[in-house]
């Protein structure tokens, strides 16, 4: 089921009166009753498995009930067998064919052929967002971060919670755990913003999303027809499906969960806006980002470390980070490919402080934004290409005399996506694309919502699947 369809627009308004109508008195009915829709909202992709979900959350919710009594030994072990537990199940559905794989392409270069037969698996829908959830629950619970919970209704409603299991945010225990033990309160002011968050997203992902969708699937696949110029526009054609599509998806997952009293960790700063990739990873994907530092990276050493430690903790990190999107090379070609220019941006930043200190200006704001647009752009062309040739493809045509050539068609779209950042750099300091009730004039505010409204409904492109969804 997803958020863009009539099935939701009917599953929701069903769930938001039954959930502060029905079980509004006690806070252990309102947590049961989400436990029961989150795993019929998931069963719609395929109900078999809610038995991983299930699996999860009740070997999770035990071994932390007994970290919190073990010896020092027996809690490495406890959290050992989680991470071996769920990170196994992720290893089988998701890598365990492209692991064998590369193996065998690896023996062959060496002229030693092997035979080898690989499992057609169903990735189960968010498993890696689900995974990566349950175990900061266990991490934080092993570091003494945070207390048990000795409540495993709340629990697995923690784990299981619909607006955002299937492609999140990534939540903390720290923070959305302790929201499914106390009371929800429902306010209006809390009303309207996830309302605008779930109009905010629908647009970014059935307008701008879904109309670039049919344009870069057509370059991407017949990439060899066109000039270097219409390549570039189609990786920034990508660029904005990705960001539409997946910013759309937590923005309506943040707005559904507001609208049932819960706050969801924002996950899309303005990310188009970055004046650096520094800056550009505080704002993308953030509930991802900031996993990888506080699981991966810090406990690794940080920046705390020697510089060669901190160029190979960064690569680490974004290899991690590729592998993570996907089984396939191209996805660990564009995590390499942000960690070097990452760690390049870094030792430019510490190289020329002192030239930079005093340019403030919108000049100088403008041109981090555009070469950083650009970097990430030629960056996309990795995480959507079919395999590496494509990739390699793709881009040694975009950088060929062509490139300097007018491109083909999709003005429109172009004027569209123009308009569009327009918008978010006039709303860059807001806490989203919607969030205008600074605005005090009424009928300003309204005919806003009704224009975006009348935008969505005549000017979205064909429906498409979320893309996150196969993560």
């Amino acid at each position: 089921m997803q958020f863009n369809t009539i099935d939701f627009a009917l599953f929701f308004p069903a769930i938001f009166v039954l959930y502060w109508f029905v079980f509004n008195k006690s806070i252990k009915a309102q947590n049961i009753f989400l436990v029961v829709v989150s795993y019929i909202f998931y069963s719609f992709w395929d109900w078999r498995f809610l038995s991983l979900i299930f699996f999860s959350s009740i070997l999770d919710f035990f071994i932390v009930k007994r970290l919190k009594k073990a010896e020092y030994s027996h809690r490495k072990l406890l959290l050992g067998l989680s991470l071996f537990a769920n990170l196994g199940i992720l290893f089988v559905f998701k890598y365990f064919n492209f692991f064998i794989e590369t193996f065998a392409e690896a023996f062959l270069l060496f002229g030693a052929p092997i035979s080898y037969s690989s499992v057609q698996w169903i990735l189960p829908v968010g498993i890696s967002f689900y995974t990566f959830q349950t175990l900061s629950y266990t991490i934080d619970v092993y570091r003494k971060r945070m207390e048990p919970t000795d409540d495993i209704i709340s629990f697995f409603a923690f784990v299981s919670f619909f607006p955002q299991l299937v492609a999140g945010p990534i939540e903390r225990a720290t923070n959305l755990l302790p929201q499914f033990q106390k009371k929800r309160v429902f306010t209006y002011s809390r009303g309207i913003d996830g309302l605008q968050l779930i109009l905010g997203g629908l647009f970014k992902k059935m307008v701008i999303a879904d109309n670039c969708a049919l344009i870069v699937n057509k370059i991407f696949d017949n990439y060899t027809d066109y000039s270097g110029s219409t390549l570039f526009c189609g990786a920034i054609f990508f660029g904005f499906q990705i960001y539409g599509d997946f910013s759309g998806y937590s923005d309506i997952a943040i707005g559904t969960a507001r609208l049932l009293g819960f706050d969801l960790r924002k996950n899309f700063n303005f990310p188009y806006l970055s004046i650096n990739l520094v800056d550009f990873w505080r704002r993308w994907h953030i509930s991802l980002s900031t996993w990888f530092r506080d699981y991966v990276y810090i406990p690794l050493g940080g920046n705390q470390v020697s510089t060669m430690r901190l160029i190979v903790n960064i690569l680490i990190v974004f290899f991690v980070s590729g592998l993570w999107h996907g089984a396939n090379i191209t996805f660990v070609l564009w995590g390499l490919i942000h960690g070097v220019a990452l760690i390049c941006t870094i030792f430019i930043q510490k190289g020329t402080t002192s030239f930079f200190k005093n340019k403030k200006s919108i000049f100088w704001e403008l041109l981090g934004i555009g070469i950083t647009f650009c970097l990430v752009t030629l960056a996309w062309v990795f995480f959507r290409a079919e395999d590496s040739v494509q990739a390699y493809g793709y881009v040694s045509r975009i950088f060929s005399v062509t490139l300097f050539s007018l491109p083909e068609g999709h003005k429109g779209v172009l004027l569209l996506l123009l308009g569009y950042m327009t918008v978010e750099w006039l709303q860059r300091h807001r806490e989203h694309l919607l969030d205008i009730t600074y605005i005090h004039s009424k009928f300003i505010r309204y005919t806003i919502y009704y224009l975006t409204v009348f935008i969505v409904f005549y000017y979205a492109g064909d429906l498409q699947t979320f893309i996150y969804f196969q993560f």
